[in-house]
């Protein structure tokens, strides 16, 4: 399921289970779905621009306005694995699409931009969209959502075997990413090796820090974007999931990312609802989150393919038991 269709069906549950007011608000974490997230929850319109995919190819690639001003980029659209699949070649892949993409919100009158770095198909040190840009993001504050810490220097041997990399390219993507944090250091003088995330979409993540970016935890980005402070100001029961819930769930990710805000505000318990838990996530929530129900969909048939087929479905139910419980019925 799709994250508003994920929120359906726990808004869903909850209504049956006696909530009278349920706001439905589906997040991201700077990865697939941030778009959607974004529009979900702002309003604003979709917009396409051609620009030039990962391989050298045109592509349509769509990106948000919200009616704030702030465009909401994702870069896995311009420049993502997903555009090229197995025919990925990993020392040609460009990130210069993504460039072409902010170029295009500048030009359309965004004020400010969010860039979610998640599904990358390069390792070019955000070089390719650094030279879309003209080295310059021109004044507008651009927060590049990143959910995860790695270094510039590390993010071929992290990322280079996803995106079908051989051992040899890995060595030589690394020796390129030294050469671009150079040229990083003599033209802007910056120093992406220290910046703590610049490893993220191969790099992407630096280059864009190197001409001004800020780097960010992707779910407090998107949190604040979205409005979640306001949503969670009257809560009174908050129900997150995901797909499958393991520990890197709580280190970055959306489950993580809720529990934390709701605990730092003193909120009643969350439920978790996740088509399938692993047991040390399930140990961890119990342990730093106490009192947060945890349910998964595949305890919940005979066959865990039916967690598939049936997701929807399964899912309300499991937010109507959450949401039963909740209220001590």
């Amino acid at each position: 399921m799709s994250g508003p269709e994920a929120a359906a069906a726990f808004a869903a549950g909850l209504s049956r289970a006696g909530f009278t007011v349920v706001r439905e608000m589906p997040l991201a974490d700077g990865g697939e779905g941030t778009l959607d997230a974004l529009l979900h929850a702002r309003g604003g319109t979709r917009r396409h621009t051609r620009v030039t995919g990962p391989l050298g190819e045109p592509v349509d690639a769509e990106w948000g306005m919200l009616p704030d001003g702030t465009a909401v980029i994702e870069m896995a659209r311009a420049s993502g694995l997903a555009l090229v699949g197995s025919g990925n070649d990993p020392l040609r892949a460009t990130t210069r699409g993504t460039g072409e993409l902010i170029a295009a919100a500048r030009r359309a009158g965004a004020r400010r931009a969010v860039v979610g770095v998640g599904g990358s198909a390069t390792t070019d040190g955000g070089l390719g969209a650094v030279d879309a840009l003209g080295w310059s993001l021109a004044g507008m504050p651009v927060a590049v959502a990143c959910d995860v810490t790695s270094a510039f220097m590390d993010a071929a041997v992290l990322y280079g075997p996803q995106k079908h990399a051989s051992a040899a390219q890995i060595s030589l993507l690394t020796r390129r990413l030294g050469q671009v944090a150079e040229q990083y250091r003599t033209r802007l003088h910056v120093d992406v090796t220290g910046l703590e995330g610049a490893g993220a979409a191969g790099g992407l993540a630096g280059g864009l820090a190197a001409i001004g970016a800020v780097i960010e935890p992707g779910f407090d980005v998107i949190a604040r974007a979205a409005g979640l402070d306001a949503l969670l100001e009257d809560a009174d029961f908050v129900v997150t999931g995901e797909g499958r819930l393991d520990l890197t769930s709580l280190a970055g990710k959306v489950v993580g990312g809720v529990l934390e805000w709701a605990a730092e505000r003193e909120l009643p318990p969350v439920a978790v609802i996740a088509g399938q838990v692993v047991d040390e996530a399930r140990e961890a929530v119990a342990r730093d989150y106490p009192g947060t129900n945890v349910l998964a969909l595949v305890d919940r048939v005979w066959q865990s393919g039916e967690a598939f087929s049936r997701a929807a479905l399964l899912a309300e139910e499991a937010a109507l038991e959450a949401g039963r419980v909740a209220l001590g019925a």
